[in-house]
């Protein structure tokens, strides 16, 4: 493509309905998924009850507020209210956007892929006009209301989708997913209570089909939904693919924000019809947005500038997943690289991990009881992962200095099983982890995977 087609094509418009469409779907699934994390007693149970919370690293200063974290869900769920309805949007997206990537942020042991996407795709709409059609900014400010806008504005939000599929696919390809079915030979025979599917997913050969046909759907679904012809039977799979997985796992709002995502791929007639029948409801009228006019960013500078954001932070999406590659050792066992990579739901571990506490003065030794300083869920979480391992190794070394050992050492005894392999040794049980600092470097304090699983 030469400099007179990337010109040619930046300077394209479209009809804004089908921004405005999503904007209003992606405000109403964020406030309902506010309000049913309110509602289950998630809050309370994972922000303010535990004693504890692990920290991503460079992130250790976002921590839960007691009392004041509702204060933190109350502003991420006006701000999604705000950004449906277009009301101060620009405020209102960066608000929720760094409201909930603060929530996000403040206890590692919550970390889903679905997370980290509501936060990189709420970042992206900063910088959409995305209230320029049917809102309450356009309703108030004849400078904002614009019937069309930037064509790749809508193709940004494409190309994301785009990714999250197609690296969710891509890391299907590995061996133990393809000719071993797993984990889903570990998952789906619980499933047994299912109606009309329980026995099928006793299946060992239904295992191998969910598996190939999730790799299939990952890498081909974007491609489906930019090919006017095979858009409308791609979104049936978009909706059958995401309510099949509600139905198999708790994976909370992710396939509700996937099926509404999926239409920003229609052209603008079906998000019109959207929007005419929402104004009967509402009792406002959409022709009054329809004013032909085509959308501006308010200076020159303000568009190249979001123009150079939105070019960096996709070439950082595409990057991110593969940082992996700069480490040695098997990606699911060390988990060097593992997360923000668009691996959903690839691995099975299970395991423990026993502290050992020495004094180095008098050479005493004793056991820690994790429940003591743990949930439950965090110390499943901790004990199959290095990070949670080591981050809370370094706090048990600064609660037993506070209770009186000057240089206390921690040792773990670790096992974990992977993939439905027998458990093997995972940490050194000779190195103290209060000597290893938290960075970005090779983990040499794992020991190694005895087998090997080939893919991407």
């Amino acid at each position: 493509m030469n400099n007179s087609s990337i010109r040619t094509y930046f300077s394209g418009t479209t009809n804004a309905a089908p921004l405005a469409v999503f904007r209003i779907l992606f405000g109403i699934l964020m406030l309902w998924s506010i309000i049913r994390f309110a509602s289950n007693g998630w809050i309370s149970k994972l922000y303010i009850e535990p004693q504890f919370f692990f920290s991503y690293y460079g992130f250790e200063w976002v921590q839960p507020l007691g009392q004041w974290t509702y204060l933190i869900f109350i502003i991420c769920g006006l701000s999604s209210l705000f950004v449906a309805i277009g009301f101060k949007y620009r405020w209102a997206i960066i608000i929720f956007f760094l409201s909930f990537t603060y929530i996000e942020l403040m206890d590692k042991t919550t970390y889903l892929n679905h997370y980290y996407f509501i936060s990189i795709l709420s970042f992206l709409m900063i910088f959409l006009p995305a209230h320029s059609y049917f809102s309450v900014d356009a309703w108030q400010d004849e400078k904002i209301r614009s019937q069309k806008i930037p064509s790749w504005t809508i193709d940004s939000i494409k190309l994301l989708l785009g990714i999250v599929y197609f690296y969710a696919g891509l890391a299907k390809l590995n061996s133990d997913w393809l000719f071993e079915a797993m984990p889903l030979q570990i998952w789906l025979p619980a499933k047994y209570s299912i109606p009309f599917l329980g026995d099928l997913l006793q299946q060992t050969w239904m295992h191998y089909i969910f598996a190939w046909s999730g790799a299939i759907y990952d890498l081909s679904i974007p491609f489906l939904l930019l090919y006017k012809r095979t858009r409308p039977f791609a979104f049936i799979l978009v909706v059958v693919f995401h309510v099949l997985t509600r139905v198999l796992f708790p994976i909370g709002m992710f396939p509700y924000i996937m099926i509404a995502s999926a239409l920003i791929f229609f052209d603008s007639a079906l998000h019109n019809k959207i929007l005419k029948k929402l104004s009967e409801w509402l009792r406002v009228s959409k022709s009054y947005f329809d004013n032909g006019a085509v959308y501006e960013f308010p200076k020159t500078w303000l568009r190249n500038a979001s123009m150079g954001i939105i070019s960096a932070f996709f070439i950082l999406q595409l990057l991110i997943p593969f940082r992996y590659l700069l480490y040695p050792g098997e990606l699911f066992w060390t988990e060097e690289g593992y997360r923000f990579s668009w691996r959903v739901m690839l691995m099975e571990k299970a395991g423990y991990a026993h502290f050992k506490v020495v004094d180095s003065k008098n050479n005493q030794r004793f056991y820690v009881d994790n429940t003591q300083f743990l949930t439950r869920f965090q110390e499943k979480q901790m004990s199959t992962q290095p990070d949670f391992i080591l981050e809370y190794a370094h706090f048990l070394e600064d609660h037993y200095r506070s209770q009186g050992i000057n240089d206390p050492e921690i040792y773990v005894e670790s096992y974990v099983a992977l993939n439905g392999r027998r458990s093997q040794p995972y940490v050194d049980p000779e190195v103290d982890l209060t000597e290893i600092e938290p960075s970005f470097k090779h983990r040499t304090w794992l020991l190694p995977f005895n087998d090997e699983i080939k893919g991407l």
